[in-house]
């Protein structure tokens, strides 16, 4: 007869069969994405060897910088991304601020509010950024007397306020019941059971739609180009119009852009595990 594996065995190849199981389905994962990356990068230069297209790749990095007489030249797609950066961070702030303003007034027991918040979010939510763009700009911008700058980061702000309120509903919305009551039987009130019971909770389930608001707030940036802002995409088609390199800037830009929205999805889920860990058991 032949012995039994004992269960120290029998863990362990299971683990070695989960370890194996997701090694292969990592490896497909990556044959995928290089598949698709490499046909998509295969039609970029094959289109412009169709259109017999001169590439000059060598002269990209003179628009990050130069150093002349031993002094570093920032270019124009450094100064465009410190734009991108800087409406984004003014932007996300004041997003924030409405979202949770109008996540409350959704929240509250007053009709009025009620009716007041529903009504901006179906504006908003059911409008073109384009459009709320250039009512910003020819229409409010005089009224308020701001600069361009400041009106694309307001209208930046209003368009993605509306879906940050709703993250941020739904987010306490989905606290159990159970928590508040028990919040309140420990004599707790207002702002000590949002911090102590209900954000605690709520948060990690806030983190990844916020991050994919934030994101999407750095890509929906670039519209702020029509109003004459120079911004990475605006400093990008100055760039192509100087030199005609039209395939060179439009891949730089788009390139800059995506190094910058993963590197805040990757802070954004190490800030969700980070949380998970301080409110899990």
């Amino acid at each position: 007869m032949t012995a039994e594996p004992d269960l120290d065995t029998l863990l362990a190849q299971s683990r070695r069969r989960a370890r194996l199981g997701l090694w292969r389905r990592n490896t497909s994962d990556w044959v995928l994405f290089l598949a698709g990356a490499g046909l998509i990068l295969w039609g970029v230069f094959a289109g412009a060897q169709a259109m017999r297209y001169n590439w000059q790749w060598y002269r990209i990095p003179d628009y990050f910088w130069r150093e002349i007489d031993g002094e570093i030249i920032w270019g124009p797609f450094v100064r465009g991304l410190l734009v991108t950066l800087e409406i984004t961070l003014w932007g996300a702030l004041l997003a924030f601020a409405i979202g949770l303003a109008v996540a409350l007034l959704r929240l509250s027991r007053s009709w009025a509010g009620h009716a007041l918040a529903t009504a901006y979010l179906e504006l908003i939510r059911n409008t073109p950024l384009l459009v709320q763009m250039y009512l910003f700009y020819f229409v409010l911008s005089p009224i308020l007397g701001i600069d361009r700058f400041w009106t694309g980061v307001l209208a930046l702000a209003v368009f993605e306020a509306s879906f940050i309120s709703e993250i941020l509903r739904s987010g306490i919305l989905s606290v159990p019941p159970a928590q508040w009551e028990a919040a309140s039987s420990l004599g707790m009130r207002g702002y000590a059971t949002y911090r102590k019971v209900v954000l605690p909770q709520a948060v990690p389930l806030m983190l990844p739609p916020l991050t994919s608001s934030l994101v999407n707030l750095v890509k929906s940036s670039a519209i702020v180009s029509t109003i004459a802002i120079f911004d990475l995409t605006n400093e990008g088609r100055t760039v192509i119009a100087d030199t005609f390199m039209t395939f060179e800037v439009w891949l730089t830009v788009a390139a800059i852009y995506l190094v910058l929205t993963i590197s805040l999805s990757a802070v954004a889920s190490w800030l969700e595990r980070r949380a998970r860990r301080h409110t899990d058991p």
